[in-house]
């Protein structure tokens, strides 16, 4: 059935007859009257509506996305975003489309679901709307969007239940959801699993936590500690260590959809990606607040964390441009879901994604918040920039404030006039000619109201100012800023372009997007009004004050000053200057020779620092990386998109969140990192209900291979309800409570007696809960690829400890327009780094460990796959790696334990699997090696279930 079929239904709740003016019990069919000169909504109109038609959602009144006993919803948005009921228009209201059957696609109602209207009944709502659609707004009904659905709920601090009769040696409730999960078991008449052996509990933190085997040692240090803290002095371990950071970021990377090459045809390398991988990792070593975590990767750019914002440019890109701008517009509407999609999913749980065509068919989210979520990030794009250190960039700042600082010193050097100049005569000692980006006009301290610059020629087209900045004698600040109470007024302005507005000329923003224009050629003035009379005695001013543009500059202009806006008095021009050459062909310190002695040798000692500084600042930008972490831009305007269609925009949106949960009251010309900024922090929020549940959730997915919510991404209507809602909301009370660290989080899961049962089966369990969903064991599940191959490395002696920094490609790559892939025949000791750092390229997958359900990074993975192939068990003994590794394996045995078969074995299996082998285990072994040689028992040693799971 396509979507508008699902609009109406044939409902007769009392609800609606109410509304529609009819008492319980009355004839709910009513017979039509036939058209009357005036059609009235109670009489005619509402008696059709319920008679006939509904809504989307169909009873549900509260999820109701589209509404016909609703004003605001039958004359405002649709499904489809557009109004069903276009007053004074019924040719043009989409309603009379469909219950005239115009499309029969979309016949309201259904031609299963009801009896269609009859042309008598199809005239009324004509006429209705012709009139004007007149609807009382006593009659107007409820418009609040509204929701029950449990995870927009608040979150619940909810008490551990008392279960003392549950506490014994086998199952001690040591924290609070050790409470919530005996419960659950209790009331579905399980018991929890007895602990898990001590070495088996160990392997399984190391393997859980880091993706690697525990060392001998390390297993010893811990069977040999008999404090009763000896448990939890090794999860600090685990959690201080490097390799936490490595293991968990892999998941974390997963969700994103990081990768490193664009995708599509083209699929080029992105060979500085990696930034924001390393940027994951340190996050999490260093335990880095999971709500900071969340602001640095929306607008890490504004709080001095560039690399984070990787998180919004890691997706796939289309870099084939195309001339035809159908393509163009939907390859941008693409780059934007990508956006919205991730963000919504990632930190969310909710797939706002749904609604880009159509109000959201389960969860209260509108088309337009989707818009309204795609202007926050309508300023984001795919590109490169320069990631500035808080270090470097406090040097930066430092070099350029003295930088100008000096400049001013030289212009002030270059204005002094030893004496006036007789009438006709030009000075000597002229300021240099005007600049595009920066020029000082000083004069003798004057009170003043008002203050005006009037051009009277320029080099090009209109006039240009980027920021008039007037300076009080007696504050030592800028006084012409509209937050200092100034107000501007203009000759004119350059009309409908909202880079260059009035407003612009003081509102303390520099750059081309943030400036006027005069709406006459050549020539234009602009004012300024104090609060009140203030002593001035300088004006700065420019074109460009960010230097790019150097077109609409001023070059014949006077500098005018009054008390009451009416008599004016000069205190500069452009006489003052040297003339204005086209060519800028006369050098910058040219003015020195017109200079006195002593002022031309204290401008040649500021020139000469200026020119270090310069060249200071060069030196430090060249030692800058650049990274693949996304560009940003002026937002463009956003538009709503009648299905998702880019040339059928509909009315402009304003940045925004979703309407069910509030507005971040933001205006539509935000500045981008206001946008994405406002957005983090609503995010991140400890009254936003969904944010901290999402990431406890996503936690307990990795630890226990199942989420309490087993849709990790979707916490809406259409995910799966929590096996433990209260537990869950528990925890994300915890987590907020304890600064959002994801450590902490992880030292309650690990510490707790339900992540420290054994994993053997039950019989009694298993009949009544073969997933394992309420956690009568510890579920065991195989590693993922990348842990597979770290412990292959691990155990053989290779495993390249090298951290961070550019990643290692298991391809050859063919670099030319269209990039190919070819895997590598040879490995080397670069290769046998940790599997995180193995450059991502989509569309590719290593040719081992590809096959264990690898992503690729082409789209956000919150769950993985686990299948079983052949061609996985083909690849791990049989792999030209996999023959490798195990020769690398038998050199370490032989190295390590000499020429004795049973003790190579020995120390096989310590290293393997943490225990000695059982007499069966080493006779079998014994045989092995001697009718296939020590490789082939290595081999089969790399293929074991107990070297390849977590349990």
């Amino acid at each position: 059935m396509k979507c508008w079929s699902k609009i109406f239904r044939v409902t007769l709740l009392t609800g609606v007859l109410l509304v529609s003016g009819l008492a319980p019990g009355q004839d709910e069919n009513p017979p039509i009257r036939p058209p009357v000169d005036r059609v009235n909504l109670v009489r005619d109109v509402q008696p059709i509506f319920a008679a006939h038609c509904y809504s989307c959602h169909g009873p549900d009144k509260q999820e109701s996305n589209f509404r016909l006993d609703v004003k605001s919803r039958a004359l405002g948005s649709g499904d489809f975003g557009d109004p069903p009921i276009i007053p004074g228009e019924s040719e043009a209201s989409p309603l009379i489309g469909f219950v005239s059957g115009s499309d029969p696609d979309l016949l309201m109602p259904p031609t299963d679901a009801g009896k269609q209207l009859d042309e008598n009944q199809i005239l009324i709502l004509r006429r209705w709307i012709d009139q004007g659609a007149d609807w009382p707004d006593d009659l107007a009904g409820n418009d609040q969007l509204t929701t029950d659905h449990w995870s927009f709920q608040p979150v619940v601090d909810y008490e551990p239940p008392p279960i003392e009769e549950l506490v014994d040696q086998d199952f001690p409730l040591r924290s609070g959801l050790d409470h919530f999960i005996a419960q659950r078991l209790a009331l579905n008449g399980l018991r929890p699993s007895e602990p898990a052996e001590r070495v088996s509990l160990i392997r399984r933190v190391y393997l859980d936590m880091h993706g690697l085997q525990p060392t001998p040692d390390q297993v010893n240090a811990v069977v040999k500690d008999d404090s009763p803290n000896a448990y939890s002095k090794l999860i600090d371990d685990v959690l201080d260590s490097h390799h936490y950071g490595e293991r968990w970021a892999r998941h974390w990377l997963d969700v994103v959809r990081f990768g490193e090459s664009t995708g599509y045809e083209v699929n080029r390398d992105r060979s500085n990606a990696y930034y924001y991988r390393d940027y994951v990792i340190d996050s999490l070593n260093n335990d880095k607040s999971y709500r900071q975590f969340i602001i640095e990767q929306l607008a890490g750019d504004v709080v001095g964390v560039d690399e984070a914002t990787g998180f919004l440019v890691g997706g796939p890109y289309d870099l084939v441009k195309s001339p035809d701008i159908n393509l163009t517009l939907m390859q941008r509407q693409d780059e934007l879901a990508d956006y919205v999609n991730t963000t919504s999913t990632t930190f969310l749980g909710l797939t706002v994604g749904c609604a880009r065509c159509h109000n959201h068919k389960f969860d209260p989210i509108l088309q337009r918040d989707y818009y309204s979520l795609q202007a926050i990030f309508a300023g984001v794009e795919h590109g490169e920039r320069k990631l500035w250190s808080k270090t470097a960039q406090g040097q930066r700042e430092t070099l350029e404030q003295t930088q100008s600082n000096l400049q001013k010193q030289l212009e002030l050097i270059a204005g002094m006039r030893e004496l006036a100049p007789k009438p006709g005569e030009v000075s000597k000692n002229l300021l240099p000619m005007v600049d595009a980006k920066s020029n000082t006009d000083s004069f003798d301290p004057v009170k003043a109201k008002f203050l005006r610059f009037t051009i009277l020629r320029t080099n090009r087209s209109e006039p240009c100012l980027d920021e008039l900045e007037i300076y009080s004698t007696d504050l030592q600040q800028n006084i012409a800023l509209a937050s200092s109470g100034s107000s501007a007024t203009s000759s004119g302005d350059y009309a409908n372009n909202p880079k260059h507005k009035l407003e612009h000329i003081n509102d303390g923003k520099l750059g081309n997007n943030f400036s006027w224009i005069s709406n006459t050629d050549g020539s234009g003035w602009v004012q300024i009004e104090f609060p009140e009379s203030m002593k001035i005695d300088r004006v700065v001013w420019g074109r460009d004050r960010e230097g790019n543009y150097s077109d609409r500059l001023a070059i014949d202009y006077s500098i005018s000053i009054s008390s009451d806006g009416k008599d004016w008095q000069e205190v500069s021009s452009s006489s003052g200057r040297h003339p204005y050459s086209i060519d800028g062909a006369e050098p910058e310190n040219a003015f020195v020779s017109r200079l006195s002695a002593d002022n031309a040798a204290r401008a040649k000692q500021v020139l000469a620092e200026i020119k270090r500084l310069r060249e200071e600042v060069k030196r430090l930008e060249q030692t800058i990386p650049v990274g693949y972490v996304g560009k940003f831009k002026t937002p463009e305007v956003t538009r709503r998109l009648y299905r998702g269609e880019p040339q059928s925009p509909r009315e402009e949106v304003s940045p925004d969140t979703l309407t069910v949960m509030g507005t971040l009251g933001l205006e539509a010309d935000s500045p981008d990192q206001t946008r994405r900024l406002k957005l983090a922090r609503w995010i991140a929020s400890k009254d936003n209900p969904l944010t901290a549940r999402v990431m406890v959730n996503r936690v307990w997915h990795y630890h226990f291979g199942r989420g309490i919510v087993s849709t990790p991404s979707d916490l809406g209507k259409n995910g799966t309800s929590p096996s433990h809602p209260d537990l869950l909301d528990w925890l994300a009370t915890r987590l907020v409570e304890n600064d959002w660290s994801l450590k902490w989080l992880h030292r309650e899961i690990l510490l707790s007696s339900t992540y420290r049962q054994s994993s053997r089966p039950r019989s009694d369990a298993l009949a009544k809960d073969a997933g394992c969903k309420l956690l009568w064991r510890f579920p065991p599940r195989r590693l993922e690829a990348e842990a597979i191959r770290d412990c292959v490395l691990q155990l053989s002696g290779k495993l390249n400890p090298k951290p961070g920094g550019p990643g290692f490609l298991l391809f050859k790559i063919d670099r030319e327009n269209v990039h190919h892939y070819f895997p590598l025949e040879k490995f080397e000791p670069e290769h046998f780094r940790r599997m995180i750092y193995m450059t991502k390229i989509r569309q590719e997958q290593d040719e081992v460990f590809g096959v264990f359900d690898c992503p690729d990074g082409g789209q956000t993975i919150p769950d993985r796959s686990r299948s079983t192939t052949a061609l996985q068990a083909l690849n791990l003994l049989n792999s030209q790696f996999m023959l490798e590794q195990a020769g690398y394996l038998a050199t370490r045995l032989k190295e390590t334990s000499g020429n004795d078969a049973e003790d190579q074995i020995r120390f096989a299996f310590e290293l393997a699997f943490s225990r000695q082998p059982s007499e069966a285990e080493l006779e079998d072994a014994l045989g092995l090696v001697e009718q296939h040689g020590l490789e082939a028992f290595c081999r089969a040693l790399l293929n074991a279930n107990e070297f390849l799971f977590v349990s």
